[in-house]
């Protein structure tokens, strides 16, 4: 990329990375909502209890012949809320992140070193997890809900409005932090392989003239290697997650909501491995495989080919 390359602003990458993850979600949703069930199944049950759900396409098949397609996009709405400031926050600040990283030690900001790039991507995530954990934390529940196959602890919102209100009226503004620093954990770890990873593999498949820069095969194929990475970096903190956002809550003699069966993201990774061995924490694996695969190349593949058609549309042709 050379100095004189127009870049888009702050706001603009954001906007283009809302919608590109808007798109994405609508395809993932139906693997999520089989990931949740799964992650909640046996949970904290040594040998794994009763199994409802066999695998993720047993999941998927058991969720669509008991609830049909309200029940395969469950939690869709407040998905497409909650990847408005997840996305848009993650595509949008990475790049400032970056650069302001490297010319605080001195780099070119449009080097791309791998060290600056990890810290970039995770605080970047952050970023949206902070903004958006309330949000996170209603699909989650909603997801988990099945009035045909119950898993885990059940909770009936009539929708995202509803959701949000009886969190407030039941649990207060703690309600809405619940498991924010699951939602910290899993992000970060998540953002901090996805664009670098993604960049990385783009700019070796461009510098080596495999494909062009603008073909969408390269999109895809960086997009590829970037969902396996996250996969395989954020499941464990990813099962934390959704136990804790699930998990029933007591109340305590001073009046506060806390949850009853974990303190914290790494009480809740502690508890499951010595419950359930370390294949706990990989629980759902195939279908967050299932999920984040599709989503990750939608989401980054659409971002450049919106991010390059409002350029187009907005600078004309010739904008570089």
């Amino acid at each position: 990329m050379s100095a004189g390359v127009r870049q888009l602003s702050t706001p603009e990458s954001f906007l283009c990375g809302s919608l590109a993850a808007c798109i994405a979600v609508t395809v993932s949703n139906p693997a999520e909502v089989a990931k949740t069930r799964l992650q909640l199944q046996g949970e904290l049950v040594k040998g794994g209890g009763i199994k409802v759900y066999n695998n993720a396409f047993d999941a998927m098949i058991k969720t669509w012949r008991n609830e049909g397609i309200r029940g395969m996009q469950r939690g869709l709405g407040v998905a497409y809320a909650y990847q408005i400031p997840l996305n848009g926050s993650r595509l949008s600040f990475y790049e400032p992140f970056r650069r302001t990283i490297n010319r605080v030690f001195g780099w070119s900001s449009t080097d791309q070193i791998p060290i600056t790039s990890l810290v970039a991507g995770a605080a970047s995530g952050v970023v949206g997890a902070v903004i958006g954990n309330p949000l996170f934390l209603v699909k989650a529940r909603m997801q988990a809900y099945s009035p045909a196959l119950p898993i885990g602890t059940q909770r009936h919102y009539k929708n995202s409005f509803d959701a949000l209100a009886t969190i407030w009226r039941t649990e207060g503004i703690r309600g809405y932090l619940r498991g924010m620093d699951a939602a910290i954990l899993r992000t970060a770890m998540g953002s901090s392989v996805q664009l670098p990873t993604y960049n990385w593999t783009k700019n070796q498949l461009v510098g080596h003239a495999i494909l062009p820069g603008d073909s969408v095969w390269t999109f895809l194929a960086s997009s590829s290697v970037s969902g396996v990475c996250v996969c395989l970096v954020m499941q464990p903190a990813d099962t934390a997650l959704t136990r804790m956002y699930n998990q029933p809550t007591t109340k305590l003699p001073d009046g506060r909501v806390v949850g009853a069966l974990y303190k914290s993201p790494i009480d809740c990774l502690w508890r499951t491995l010595k419950t359930e061995g370390v294949l706990g924490w990989y629980k759902g694996s195939l279908a967050h495989f299932l999920r984040i695969t599709p989503h990750t190349i939608i989401t980054l593949t659409m971002n450049d080919v919106i991010r390059n058609l409002y350029k187009d549309l907005a600078w004309g042709k010739s904008y570089v």
